[in-house]
């Protein structure tokens, strides 16, 4: 069974807690590190960014942190050798996130083909079309049991999200709102009340919020609504600050009892 389900299916209820950061940033070497510090320190799944120029759907954050991670000579190809290295270390499902020009560049075949072969159980593509991902893109990664998940946001239509819970296996991903990915003080009124409208769809895949999350009250916010978080923004800032995961994380959830 693909990782990220078999999380889901014993999770009993229990809260998921996801981070994300960027390969490459701090270090082009760091990449390795991070990712066998969070899995030790029982993160229950890790998204990893494949640096992007021109990052669509993030914040500032997370693109300077692209930036840095390019300069420092960060490709998929590098990615892909670094989480090799470490499979055989790693026991939670790797997310890889990444735009769709880099992945078509590289191929969908080598793409998924790698993915498979260095232990990572899913991916995310923001600009990825639906119907190019139901033509061109499901059939590549179902072949590698590779789950390719897929962003709501409270624009996204009822037959929308029905269409992509109907043809996607792994979890939704919410987005807590249609803007860039960045650390927010609340969750306001419109916010929880579409965690709310998604929450009473009954939806067959889970669900996990992301964009936003950095303390107690968003946390909390978004736990109401579904089956886990994912923090990004906030995480790489203090990975950049601190220069060490471990440090970042003992940071992050110090951040989040407030």
């Amino acid at each position: 069974m693909n990782k990220i389900n078999e999380l889901f299916a014993a999770r009993n209820g229990r809260k998921l807690f996801s981070l994300y950061f960027c390969a490459g940033c701090p270090t082009l070497e760091s990449t390795a590190d991070v990712i066998t510090t969070l899995c030790r320190r029982g993160v229950d799944m890790i998204e990893v960014g494949i640096p992007f120029s021109d990052p669509l759907a993030d914040g500032p954050v997370i693109q300077s942190a692209a930036t840095t991670a390019l300069r420092n000579g960060m490709t998929l190809k590098k990615l892909f050798s670094q989480l090799d290295g470490i499979k055989h270390e790693v026991s939670v499902p790797l997310v890889l996130m990444g735009y769709l020009n880099v992945i078509m560049h590289y191929g969908y075949e080598d793409f998924f083909k790698s993915c498979a072969r260095c232990g990572v159980s899913g991916a995310i593509i923001p600009d990825l079309p639906f119907d190019d991902y139901l033509a061109d893109v499901k059939p590549v990664a179902d072949k590698y049991d590779v789950r390719v998940i897929m962003m709501i946001t409270p624009e996204t239509s009822e037959e929308r999200i029905r269409l992509i819970d109907g043809h996607t296996d792994g979890f939704v991903y919410m987005v807590s709102s249609a803007g860039t990915t960045g650390a927010q003080v609340e969750f306001d009124g419109a916010k929880q009340a579409y965690f709310k409208r998604i929450d009473g769809m009954g939806l067959h895949n889970p669900r996990m919020i992301g964009f936003g999350i950095s303390n107690r009250q968003t946390l909390e916010s978004a736990r109401e609504y579904a089956d886990g978080t994912i923090i990004g923004s906030k995480f790489v800032t203090l990975l950049n600050e601190e220069g060490d995961a471990g440090k970042a994380l003992d940071l992050l959830m110090e951040a989040l009892r407030k």
